[in-house]
């Protein structure tokens, strides 16, 4: 091994890997004498910290052989830059450092692969430098080409195995040697001898584009990943989707993929400053909780505040429209469109924005319209409706006779009811109402809106008061007008009932999106339904999202199958009594008997239909589903239905409250989260799944 040794002392000072230096001896095995050399396929690594560890993960296959034909091309690898990762991450070569593109996140080193050995801390194949990896490969190139082996052969089968020896400084006192005391390394030839899932790849037609905003705090989900691992988790499930349920489409090449970025305003919220001023007043006591509840819970009082609301509408909406004109500059063929996903609290702050878009520049008609229809808080009260709530309906002729409706009379003074004859208690309870009535959501509703916020409106011309009870705020617009807006575990719902808005108009719609999907886990503390706020004076269940596998999960099948058992039994039961009931009571007479007879004749078909309908409860009930038209549920996801409630699992409806906080942060590995989006994404293209899921 002298061409090993003679490198040494060079390695020894440039290498930060294992080098010869501390190897006393290597073992090569499991390679056959006089066999021809080949030179060893190269694979391309990157490597990333996790739980404070190095963790060396491979390119996928298109990626890797991009970056070889890149470093063979016998090109000046110094700024020769690689988009890699569906164009996520850009690879500067002659720095073999890998950035990522659409957000911030820590430079990752890169490496040319060819030999491996095995980590001292765990079984992973750790690759060694390059410059290392190619004194190997020297080194195993020429005992393969002189057939000069001085060690032993074992092993028929071509795994390329190498073996040598860390050796512990001097001898103990024992006398024993370096060599004799030294731990074995194991060393690999060649990607393919180690065990390392490499990927295909992903197309490179991108069909959708889909901005990703998260909830409150840094963290996603219960192992406390950003929204950048958690939303890779979410791209890597529909990409498994795409090929298991649009395999026909991708067979005939109609489609490629859907992209999905994240899309990070906490840390921007976190950066002003606030950190700062709220650690000098939080106590010192029980530390760790404190700083959670600084972290993320407290982003649910930022949103409410008008400072930090307007920090947050500004870093989501200017994210969103950087992320886009970049992802444009990269992607200059990309014809598809855009929508919108938001968990939790990243939904409501998607939702406010959508509704203060506008349909088109300049087209105040339209803003006023949407200003008019936007929300009502159901049918408005009249003047005697108000008067009797307050116990005043003797006062209602005064002001039917002064020709004062409710909007008159919410511009009264005192003063005014004074003249008019009003005392002074019920002027100053009526007062007192209609001062609360401004403040609240929707006083000028059912009547023409204020001039004065149409005016505000006018002149800002930045951001439009919908009504909805936020916090004064101006809302940016979007370069893009989103075809879908997915909300998963969302709040909404409470959001717009804690504002003091009890009903949306069935008529209202995004300006700018045509979809929205409210997705929910069933044991989700934090979603609310939104259909009961469009509908509500009508109970109905949510839509069920199919299996992926195309069928219910089974403990929910057999939960139905025995609801249905039940009903049948106690249907024939009751059927059973009835037909008791009226032998016993029978007249026995037999003059009677002839007109009895008619009198069952003609009751007989109203019983057995009775009897029938109580039996076939089930088939007679469907049979009415079928007649009934469909809920009407407003025009705000286009006419189809909003809510959509997934399956539980198993496990989980053993116990709805253990699993209560895992189900808010379920979504992003949820195969049937992720192929309801896809399924509505490609629909708006005309293509659907292989097999429509039941």
């Amino acid at each position: 091994m002298s061409s090993v040794e003679s490198h040494q002392e060079h390695l020894s000072q440039s290498d930060p890997s294992p080098s010869p230096n501390s190897c006393s001896s290597f073992e090569l095995i499991d390679m056959d004498a006089g066999s021809l050399y080949e030179p060893v396929s190269p694979h391309w690594f990157y490597c990333k910290i996790i739980d404070s560890k190095e963790t060396w993960i491979p390119f996928n296959s298109e990626d890797s052989q991009q970056l070889e034909e890149a470093y063979g091309s016998g090109k000046d690898c110094n700024g020769r830059v690689v988009p890699t990762d569906g164009g996520r991450y850009d690879v500067h070569l002659g720095e073999r450092m890998r950035y990522a593109v659409y957000w911030d996140e820590l430079a990752s080193e890169v490496r040319r692969c060819t030999w491996f050995y095995k980590g001292d801390k765990d079984n992973k194949y750790v690759p060694y430098s390059e410059s290392f990896s190619q004194v190997l490969e020297e080194t195993y190139r020429l005992a393969v080409t002189l057939d000069e082996w001085k060690k032993k052969l074992e092993s028929p089968n071509r795994e390329i195995l190498m073996v040598h020896y860390q050796p512990i400084a001097g001898s103990d006192e024992w006398g024993s040697t370096p060599t004799e005391q030294g731990r074995p390394r194991t060393v690999k030839r060649g990607v393919e001898n180690i065990s390392v899932d490499i990927h295909c790849g992903e197309p490179l037609q991108i069909d959708h584009l889909v901005f990703v905003v998260h909830g409150i705090g840094p963290a996603c989900d219960l192992r406390f990943r950003s929204i950048v691992q958690c939303v890779n988790d979410f791209r890597s499930v529909s990409l498994n989707l795409l090929q298991t349920h649009f395999k026909k489409a991708q067979e005939n090449q109609q489609i490629g993929r859907v992209e999905f970025l994240p899309v990070n305003w906490h840390s921007p919220l976190h950066s002003t400053g606030v950190d700062v001023d709220l650690q000098r007043i939080t106590l010192p006591s029980i530390n760790r909780l404190r700083h959670f509840t600084n972290d993320t819970i407290l982003d649910v009082f930022f949103y409410n505040s008008p400072t930090y609301c307007q920090t947050i509408v500004d870093t989501v909406a200017s994210e969103m429209n950087r992320i886009y004109t970049l992802f444009l500059q990269r992607n200059p063929d990309f014809k598809g469109g855009v929508s919108i996903a938001g968990h939790s609290l990243g939904s409501l702050i998607l939702f406010d924005i959508l509704t203060n878009q506008k349909d088109s520049l300049g087209d105040i008609d339209s803003e006023k319209g949407s200003l008019n229809i936007a929300m009502d808080q159901g049918d408005a009260p009249t003047l005697e409706e108000d008067l009797k709530k307050l116990q005043l309906s003797e006062f209602f002729n005064v002001f039917e006779k002064e020709k004062v409706d409710k909007e008159a009379l919410a511009l009264c003074t005192d003063k005014d009811l004074q003249e008019m004859g009003i005392p002074l208690g019920p002027r100053k309870k009526i007062l007192n109402y209609f001062r609360t009535r401004k403040n609240s959501v929707g006083i000028n509703r059912q009547t023409t809106q204020s001039a004065s916020a149409v005016n505000i409106s006018k002149e800002n011309d930045e951001y439009l008061d919908v009504g909805i009870g936020q916090v004064s705020v101006k809302y940016p617009r979007l370069i893009y007008k989103p075809e879908i807006f997915f909300a998963f575990g969302s709040p909404i719902g409470m959001f717009l009932t804690v504002r003091g808005l009890k009903r949306i108009d069935p008529n209202y719609k995004f300006p700018t999106c045509k979809g929205f999907f409210n997705i929910y886990h069933p044991f989700d503390p934090v979603a609310y339904r939104i259909e009961p706020m469009v509908v509500p004076g009508v109970e109905f269940e949510p839509m069920l999202i199919p299996h992926h596998k195309g069928r219910k999960r089974m403990h929910l099948e057999l939960r139905e199958g025995l609801t249905r058992m039940s009903m049948d039994l106690k249907n024939n039961l009751l059927g059973s009594l009835r037909m008791a009931w009226k032998s016993f009571t029978r007249a026995p007479y037999p003059a009677l008997q002839a007109s009895e007879t008619a009198e069952e004749t003609e009751a007989e078909p109203e019983s057995s239909l009775e009897k029938s309908s109580d039996v076939n409860a089930d088939e007679t009930s469907a049979a009415v589903k079928e007649d009934i038209p469909p809920i009407n549920v407003g025009k705000l996801n286009g006419g189809q239905r909003i809510d959509y409630v997934l399956q539980e699992k198993p496990i989980e409806s053993f116990n709805e409250y253990l699993f209560a906080l895992q189900s808010h942060l379920c979504y992003w590995e949820s195969e049937d989260t992720v192929l309801l989006v896809l399924k509505e994404i490609y629909q708006t293209q005309g293509i659907f799944l292989d097999q429509p899921l039941q």
